[in-house]
């Protein structure tokens, strides 16, 4: 076996914490900047870690009270997780036969290109379209029309890494479970569905991230709590002429938790697929 030198392995641990340190830093500092003072964060020089922390700006955003900031923010932290939730569970649906066919039928793969080509196109330019339809259905500063506008995002997404995942598997695997005797769908079902969980699971979690990060679609299809997501919702507090930064801070950290959470989940889903979606001989 290679031996590799102790100096090689110093560096290989060093720039590891190296790529740590850049990546936690910003989210240290956000937290930081949500429990300090409103004086510490105007002082000068800067205070990099608060004399006193101040918690009460995690209080004021999870209040319930009526017509408080965190009466608007558990509602948009809501509709967030609506929207995310919907338009994932319907992009899997769309996806999983989609990506099958088109996997299993490579003379029908230029219709997946072709979708996927839509994401040279700006937002922008889609927004009016967009709007005119939502207007037209009356599902503007709607859950369920935001949700529908992030399906258009999501699904080529989803499909292509689907089209990924059950291209891996093999098709020898479907022909044999059908000379059993097994029909498509208990194909799909039985064997073919389990051996794609992996891409099924890192599908929806790019998904959930997609459409909880979504900005620019929230701003213009919404107006009130009924629909704000909380990208929108962080955008209005920063959005006065005098802007509390420890509380902008605040909901950044808030709306990080549930991302953060799904990840560990669909982690453990992905890790659950890859150790039982294995090929036995």
């Amino acid at each position: 076996m290679e031996r590799k030198s102790p100096a090689f392995t110093i560096f290989v641990h060093a720039c590891a914490l190296l790529l740590a340190a850049i990546i936690l830093a910003p989210i240290a500092w956000l937290f930081i900047m949500s429990i300090s003072p409103a004086a510490d964060l105007a002082a000068k020089p800067l205070r990099w870690w608060p004399q006193s922390a101040d918690f009460s700006r995690y209080q004021q955003l999870l209040s319930t009270a009526e017509n408080s900031a965190g009466a608007a923010f558990t509602s948009s932290l809501r509709n967030s997780l609506e929207i995310a939730g919907m338009a994932t569970l319907a992009a899997l649906a769309l996806a999983i036969p989609a990506g099958w066919a088109v996997s299993r039928t490579p003379a029908i793969g230029w219709s997946l290109s072709m979708v996927i080509a839509t994401y040279m196109l700006p937002p922008v330019a889609l927004a009016v379209p967009l709007y005119m339809g939502l207007s037209h259905l009356g599902l503007l500063n709607n859950v369920f029309g935001l949700a529908l506008v992030y399906l258009t995002i999501l699904a080529p997404f989803t499909t292509w890494l689907m089209k990924s995942g059950f291209d891996s598997i093999p098709r020898e695997i479907e022909a044999a479970a059908m000379i059993d005797g097994a029909g498509l769908f208990q194909t799909l079902r039985i064997i073919t569905l389990p051996l794609a969980a992996p891409v099924m699971a890192t599908s929806a979690l790019f998904a959930v991230l997609l459409a909880w990060d979504e900005f620019f679609y929230a701003l213009l299809f919404t107006s009130d709590q009924r629909a704000k997501t909380l990208t929108v919702a962080i955008a209005d507090l920063a959005g006065g002429r005098v802007s509390d930064y420890g509380l902008i801070a605040t909901a950044g950290v808030l709306a990080a938790l549930p991302p953060v959470l799904i990840g560990l989940v669909m982690q453990r889903a992905l890790i659950s697929g890859l150790t039982s979606g294995g090929v036995k001989g």
